[in-house]
Order: C-alpha cells, then sequence, then structure tokens
C-alpha cells in the first residue's frame, strides 16, 4: 500500500477551484493543492455531448485521508457528480513524499 495519493478533480471555475483548494487546506486534510486553469472537457451528460471550460484540482494527500478528502470535495462540490479520481502515488522525490504524508497527516 502506497502512502500517498494524487486526487485527480475537475470544476466549472478558478473560483470554485480556489474555494475547494483552500478549504482542504486550511481544514489540515491536505498538504498540497495545484489548480490549473483553461481545461477544456469534452464529455457525454444526459445524452448530450458537451463542452466546457473547466479547472482541476491536484490535491496531495496521506493515504489514511483519502477517504475524508473525497467525501469533503464532494460537499464543497457544487457538481451533482464531481470527477474525483484516487491515484496511488507509486513514486517520486522521497522527501516530497515523506512530506506531504506529515503535513496531510
Amino acid at each position: 500500500m502506497t502512502d500517498a495519493f494524487l486526487l485527480y478533480v475537475t470544476t466549472p471555475d478558478q473560483e470554485t477551484a480556489r474555494r475547494i483548494g483552500r478549504a482542504l487546506v486550511e481544514e489540515g486534510l491536505v498538504a498540497c493543492v495545484n489548480i490549473l486553469r483553461g481545461m477544456e472537457s469534452l464529455y457525454r451528460w444526459q445524452g448530450t455531448v458537451e463542452q466546457a471550460e473547466e479547472c482541476v484540482l491536484l490535491i496531495k494527500a496521506s493515504a489514511g485521508r483519502v477517504t475524508q478528502v473525497s467525501d469533503r470535495v464532494r460537499t464543497l462540490h457544487p457538481y451533482d457528480l464531481p470527477c474525483i479520481l484516487e491515484l496511488p502515488i507509486s513514486g517520486g522525490n522521497p522527501p516530497y513524499i515523506e512530506w506531504l504524508v506529515r503535513a496531510g497527516c
């Protein structure tokens, strides 16, 4: 089992991304959140192909907090069905991974 996860979350705009990201960091649930603006999504929703500009949140969390972080994102998110993907971190800079596990404990 890995000690750290990267959560991939899409949001409708930068304001929403900042609100969610700030809440997670301020509440001590995660170590770090990156916000990527200008992402374009093409997706099928309720039988129609949709196109939208969105922001991406890259949320770094300790393994022990992943469920709690996902639950908190769902409560803060405006979408009926938010994209929340939990990706285990299998490697990287060991001191950085140790920091994010400690900081997001």
